[in-house]
């Protein structure tokens, strides 16, 4: 009978899908199981018989073994995981309970094998005399000091804490993240009376009342998604309607029901802390920033100090400016309130620079942003872009692309998922269903299957999907993790694409936000989606002009959540006190607006909970350093200039995680990178 079942379970077998893509059209959620359980099955496998090798350790039986075993089990959790963010349910939720634990305790069986550990520390000891290339030095390396870094070198009683940690940190992250979805998804603002509407844009208006249509209601149906949230809190009129939703969005997970993750918040934290003192750190952050370019707790708080010195002053007076416009509205005893800051900024805006996100929504219609972005791409690094129906996807709004190198040859698979649903969870990302890698043997370069995944607005019945400036933007930055997914070649699929420190991961995805305002950009794409009239060049200025209205408050936001992160993860005492308190406490050094009581930004930051972003937020703003930086040298020689962005692709999109991440920033830019490229662009610095 398993054979039966074996026999159709696509994950099972080669896949006989274009460019042996996932089967998505056949994949069910009972496959899951029985394919994780035998991959675990063949990795155990793969790893006795590295063990019971009777030849003495080296590089190729021992390191490049254990780099190519887990191959099934890899294929089914890139698509597991994937799913859990993009396209879950209550079944896949329930089954990731139960995997998750068992995952962990695999991992957790070969990091802690104490036969494995030895044969990999044999090869390093003798790494001075194996003569190994850069990418082979950097595999053996990366896979001595993960060994180390998850519990090898622990014994007895630490070994079995570490294993009981790990696994109970895998449920409560897994937890967290699912209430995060539910408590999204169960809230929705039901408005009958049209009135409620006044100062919503037509587009926004029409979408809620498909949205209420959708569930036999009548009237105009508001949610905490960002396509409906964003539009409501910069454009109703009514200050109370605003207020609500703002508290709903804010308070998410705080309430007295079964997705509370106030608790969870305080468990994860101080499993983190466990975990990096048992394996010899003082704190969470300790451990995690050796692997990253800040290197130290001190490096992130210089600069998130720094941007903090810098752009206060800034971010005062622009908070002042926003409320003296209020006043001038409201009586001189009016208090600008977090819910009225996205409102009368716009407004403000509007009024400065005649410009605003429903003047340009026109214009970015999202077929024509596509080719805009792929254009772009096209013309930097000659890539063509062609959409394959052939290619199984796993949502109706998911569309797949083959991707051509310069020279015609295929180069990897992109999958585009732009439109909110109930099982995709809130945000924007890149991820990975295949990583590229080198046959040693053969020299074949198996070529990589990525996919970007938004939250945009929707089309209506009567209008196409019209996106705002800023998910214009969001686009670009996850198109750039993209290009790093994609361009990656490297020999081991360990070191290929985004595989890199996590602080500079950012870099190619931020640098592509810079085109954004670019007005030779825009004019390739940006037409209006009625009259095909371009994008105004007096539209663009004004865009261009606008493009640091409020930087330095939105600089101090970004700062504060990497205080609030930092704060969390270099505690080196458990946590049992008041999650809002503590909160508030944190970041306040970053706060402008008046600070909301019940507010609480901890129970649901799935970045630093449930994410990759521990002690690692600051990551956001020191790419942008980088960025800023780098993005001087196209502008320089040219936003389209193929040489500077040759050398970006050689020196960064390609060479994934085998070199220090500023051996390769140097080698393209020529220098270090220095803070004042950033403050010059955002005009804090003459």
């Amino acid at each position: 009978m398993s054979n039966i079942i074996n026999a159709q379970n696509p994950f099972f077998g080669q896949y006989l899908t274009p460019h042996e893509t996932v089967p998505f059209d056949r994949i069910k959620t009972e496959h899951y199981e029985p394919a994780i359980l035998e991959g675990i099955k063949q990795q155990n496998a793969e790893i006795n018989a590295i063990i019971q090798n009777p030849e003495k350790a080296d590089f190729r039986n021992t390191i490049e073994a254990f780099e190519q075993s887990g191959e099934l089990l890899d294929r089914v959790t890139a698509v597991f995981g994937n799913m859990l963010s993009a396209e879950t349910n209550d079944d896949l939720q329930a089954l990731a309970q139960k995997i998750m634990p068992l995952l962990s305790e695999h991992s957790n069986n070969i990091t802690l094998n104490e036969k494995l550990f030895a044969r990999v520390k044999e090869v390093y000891n003798q790494k001075e005399n194996l003569q190994l290339n850069p990418e082979e030095s950097k595999l053996l390396e990366n896979a001595y000091n993960s060994f180390v870094r998850h519990g090898a070198n622990l014994e007895g009683e630490a070994r079995e804490e570490y294993r009981r940690l790990t696994t109970e940190l895998s449920k409560l992250t897994l937890t967290f993240s699912e209430n995060n979805l539910k408590e999204t998804n169960r809230y929705q603002m039901l408005l009958t009376k049209k009135e409620s509407l006044a100062g919503l844009p037509e587009i926004i208006v029409e979408a809620a009342a498909e949205t209420a249509k959708s569930e036999d209601k009548e009237g105009w149906a508001f949610t905490l998604h960002a396509p409906s949230y964003v539009p409501f809190m910069t454009y109703a009129d009514n200050r109370d309607l605003r207020q609500r939703l703002y508290m709903a969005y804010n308070t998410k997970c705080t309430h007295d029901n079964e997705f509370n993750n106030i608790e969870i918040v305080k468990k994860i934290a101080n499993t983190r802390m466990k975990i990096a003192q048992l394996l010899g750190y003082k704190d969470y952050a300790e451990y995690t920033l050796v692997k990253r370019m800040a290197e130290n707790s001190e490096s992130v708080y210089k600069l998130l100090n720094q941007l903090l010195e810098a752009y206060t002053p800034t971010a005062q007076q622009e908070y002042k400016e926003v409320q003296e416009l209020a006043r001038k509205e409201q009586g001189e005893d009016f208090v600008l309130m977090p819910w009225d800051w996205s409102y009368y900024s716009n407004k403000l805006k509007d009024k400065k620079f005649n410009i605003n996100e429903e003047m340009l929504r026109p214009y970015f219609e999202l077929e024509q942003v596509k080719k805009g972005v792929f254009g772009l791409a096209e013309r930097l690094y000659g890539i063509t872009f062609r959409k394959n129906t052939e290619i199984p996807v796993y949502h109706k709004d998911v569309e797949a692309f083959e991707v051509f190198n310069k020279d015609g040859r295929f180069l990897a698979v992109l999958y585009t998922d732009f439109h909110p649903r109930l099982g995709k969870r809130a945000g924007a990302w890149m991820t990975s269903y295949k990583d590229q890698w080198i046959d040693k043997q053969t020299g074949e370069n198996s070529r990589p299957h990525v996919s970007v995944v938004m939250n945009f607005t929707k089309p209506t019945e009567n209008k196409p999907a019209l996106l705002t400036f800023n998910e214009v933007e969001t686009f670009l930055h996850e198109f750039g993790h993209s290009l790093h997914g994609m361009f990656a070649n490297s020999t081991y699929k360990s070191l290929s694409g985004t595989n890199v420190y996590w602080d500079f991961v950012e870099l190619p995805s931020q640098i592509m936000e810079n085109f954004a305002i670019e007005k030779d950009f825009l004019n390739t794409f940006a037409r209006h989606y009625q009259t095909g009239e371009a994008l105004p060049d007096d539209l663009i200025k004004r865009l261009v002009d606008a493009s640091n209205f409020n930087v330095a408050y939105a600089c101090l936001r970004q700062v504060s959540f990497g205080l609030l992160d930092m704060t969390w993860y270099t505690r080196n005492t458990a946590f049992e006190g008041d999650v809002k308190a503590y909160e508030k406490e944190a970041w306040k050094k970053a706060q402008i607006l008046p600070v909301i009581e019940e507010a609480c930004m901890s129970t649901q930051f799935s970045h630093i909970f449930a994410g990759g972003y521990a002690a690692g937020y600051y990551s956001y703003k020191w790419a942008e350093v980088l960025d800023a930086d780098a993005f001087s040298l196209f502008k320089q020689k040219g936003i389209f200039n193929r040489e500077v962005a040759d050398s970006f692709r050689n020196n960064i999109l390609s060479e994934g995680g085998t070199e220090h991440p500023m051996v390769l920033y140097k080698r393209f830019r020529g220098q270090e990178p220095s803070i004042d490229a950033l403050l010059i662009r955002n005009g804090i610095k003459k």
